[in-house]
């Protein structure tokens, strides 16, 4: 072995400064937090920008970790439409979305300055902010796009470069969206259904914000230098490698940021919560959440509800109102309902640590809404899916898992809408009757995967390594 390659492999890297800027939800704030800690785990400093309220709600930085992170925070500007102190999704209803990426898009000069005072070796950006890769270009800082979406939801959106565009045309209607797209070489059951295909073009249609979200994602992931994927190839290898085809850009896996317990100041909640959960038998609880930003209409609710009645099992739901939300928005549980559930289930109105719970022996599955994060938090135990999903990409992750470690309830293709039989009847087959040991031995099987911190820490670190080994290197 020559001098020089024994120097070469021993050396140090350089310390770098590593800043990140995540869309204004705790769905993206939150993975990005994790990726920040483990780029400060390395040795590196890091900047992690947001808006103060945003900021002031993160979970609190491990002690030995604080000298390394610096909470950065922009203010978001004031914008019509927008009530005040509303600075991630989870403050507004759906439909006032547009305005929030119309205050995030305020942030451009804040970022701006920052950079150019700061000069980081790196940025790491979600979709939203398209006026951000020319700004770091222009400085010499390396760009990395990091997407809280898995690979084969990125595959289903298909390429953003021109040639890619150029090749296989731009879908423009909601029905191009029902069918497998011509780019996935491999048998894919991917598709949304008719119902959300069309919610996707509506939103589309009233954004109000000016800039489609299809730009955004265009822009940013042309405009970066590597894409960085919450995903690992043990589940996904051959999207990955799509993927990386598709958009003409080195994809690394982060892996799946499997989440650690989390504390938090409130025992008495947890032990009131810990004591109901005793109580039940192992394997028999259904629990229910499903996501911070959803808003159900009062009929699907009362299904739902009456859904949970119907099935005769013991469940834990949680129901937080929005905070945005005012009394005549809420949903009602339908009348009597508490009563009449009484001491088999728990509805729970205020922040749980959902961790913890899906933890717990008892947890016989989980109706979601097909959140990534959530997907991830129910895997890593093992418990299999009832799948309820709404919004975005939970359709497609859905469709991925089906029948895999659960199963999607049946909706109706044109409304998306479903009843409490065919709820009740998910229910009970994943969690409790014998033609559903399938789902639940494959929830148990996958687990191995989720559940490996070391190999989650490993793609990390080599995710690491790349941002070390390639800072400043290739200009696009």
């Amino acid at each position: 072995m020559s001098t020089s390659t024994t120097m070469s492999s021993t050396t140090e890297p350089k310390k770098l400064h590593i800043a990140l800027f995540p869309w204004l939800a705790f769905g993206h704030i939150i993975p990005f937090f994790e990726v920040a800690k483990h780029v400060a785990r390395r040795g590196h400093k890091v900047s992690f920008i947001s808006t103060p309220r945003n900021i002031q709600r993160l979970p609190k930085i491990p002690q030995h970790l604080t000298p390394l992170i610096n909470l950065v925070q922009i203010p978001l500007p004031r914008v019509e439409n927008l009530p005040e102190n509303a600075e991630a999704t989870m403050d507004v209803p759906y439909h006032i979305i547009p305005y929030l990426k119309i205050a995030h898009d305020g942030l451009e000069q804040g970022i701006s300055n920052f950079l150019q005072t700061h000069k980081p070796d790196w940025i790491i950006h979600d979709f939203a902010p398209h006026w951000l890769p020319p700004i770091a270009s222009s400085l010499g800082i390396s760009r990395a796009h990091f997407s809280v979406f898995n690979s084969s939801t990125l595959c289903f959106i298909g390429p953003t470069s021109p040639e890619g565009l150029e090749r296989y045309g731009v879908r423009t209607l909601p029905e191009h969206f029902t069918v497998p797209p011509e780019w996935i070489p491999f048998p894919s059951n991917l598709v949304f259904r008719s119902s959300e295909a069309k919610k996707l073009f509506d939103a589309a249609k009233q954004n109000a914000s000016g800039v489609s979200d299809l730009f955004r994602v265009q822009s940013t992931v042309q405009g970066c230098q590597v894409y960085l994927i919450r995903s690992c190839r043990e589940i996904e290898g051959e999207w990955l490698d799509l993927l990386q085809e598709l958009q003409q850009k080195p994809v690394v896996p982060v892996g799946l940021l499997p989440p650690l317990i989390q504390t938090r100041k409130d025992k008495e909640d947890w032990s009131r919560i810990y004591q109901w959960l005793d109580k039940q038998e192992n394997g028999t609880v259904v629990y229910i959440a499903l996501g911070s930003e959803l808003n159900l209409s009062q009929e699907d609710f009362t299904e739902l509800a009456l859904g949970l009645e119907l099935s005769g099992l013991p469940f834990f739901w949680v129901l937080r109102t929005p905070s945005w939300s005012g009394d005549s928005d809420s949903v009602k549980l339908p009348d009597g309902f508490e009563e009449r559930t009484k001491g088999r289930g728990l509805v729970w109105t205020t922040w749980v640590p959902q961790t913890k719970i899906l933890a717990h022996d008892s947890i016989g599955g989980f109706l979601t809404h097909c959140g990534w994060s959530s997907f991830i938090e129910a895997l890593q135990y093992g418990r299999p899916l009832i799948m309820l999903p709404f919004l975005y990409d939970q359709g497609l992750i859905a469709r991925f898992w089906d029948k895999k470690i659960g199963i999607e309830v049946p909706r109706n293709e044109e409304d998306g809408s479903f009843t409490r039989k065919s709820l009740a009847e998910s229910l009970n087959l994943v969690v409790v009757n014998a033609e559903g040991k399938n789902y639940r031995d494959g929830a148990k099987e996958h687990s191995e995967v989720f559940k490996d911190k070391d190999l989650h820490d490993r793609y990390m670190d080599k995710c690491v390594e790349y941002l070390e080994n390639h800072v400043h290197m290739h200009e696009v």
